[in-house]
């Protein structure tokens, strides 16, 4: 399905580059939760262009959001959809929570949690621009590939040294873990449907960024 253009947002110019843009640390500030929709789709739509970022012992990882995928309120798709667990709780958090679960045997997935308190949402980030330790992130991923390090949910992850210690801290908080922002010219993004599905494959619940080559998945989403 083609990229259906949308409404663009404040964020950050998202040149067709295939080198890693460089934002000094001072310039992200955190976003409050305030900022973040209170909805699952809008804010999927609202992250694309801000930044993740990760302080860990060794330095600083950070990365702009080029793609995201919503999984809202029942969606049969979404881990949330059978209830609350153990497992999935951070899912029915507060807006702005991370989410963090282990697939295939190998990967970790970041999410944040996207409604009010105890309502099961969220989304998926699935891509971005490395821009701040891209050393680190190199050796975390185990290659010098600019557009390899976090272009991909499980690679995103282990670029910014993610794991289940991460799962459920508040991103909008002080601390190890949290979203940002930076001044900049505005982001066009597209939509289109989610990626690797077999329920709900219909729903077009999938943004990213135009013209970015970080952004993962087939070229024909991308247009």
């Amino acid at each position: 399905m083609e990229g259906i253009r949308v409404a663009a947002q404040k964020g950050s110019s998202i040149a067709a580059r295939k080198k890693p843009g460089k934002v000094p640390a001072r310039r992200i500030r955190r976003l409050r939760r305030a900022e973040l929709p209170v909805d699952t789709v809008d804010l999927a739509r609202f992250l694309i262009g801000k930044v993740l970022v990760h302080d860990l012992p060794e330095g600083r990882v950070a990365g702009r959001i080029v793609e995201t995928e919503a999984y809202v309120v029942g969606d049969a798709a979404g881990h949330a959809y059978r209830g609350e667990t153990p497992r999935n709780r951070s899912l029915f958090l507060e807006r702005g929570h991370a989410y963090v679960y282990f697939i295939y045997g190998s990967w970790y997935c970041v999410n944040v949690s996207g409604e009010t308190p105890g309502v099961g949402a969220g989304v998926l980030l699935r891509a971005l621009e490395p821009l701040t330790g891209i050393e680190t992130m190199q050796r975390l991923r185990g290659t010098l590939k600019p557009l390899d390090l976090a272009r991909g949910p499980g690679r995103l992850a282990q670029a910014l040294g993610i794991d289940r210690r991460e799962d459920g801290m508040d991103l909008c908080k002080p601390g190890p873990l949290w979203l940002g922002a930076f001044p900049g010219p505005d982001v066009q993004i597209g939509r289109s449907v989610r990626i690797g599905l077999t329920r709900e494959a219909h729903r077009v619940l999938r943004f990213y960024a135009l013209g970015s080559p970080f952004v993962s998945g087939p070229k024909g989403l991308c247009t």
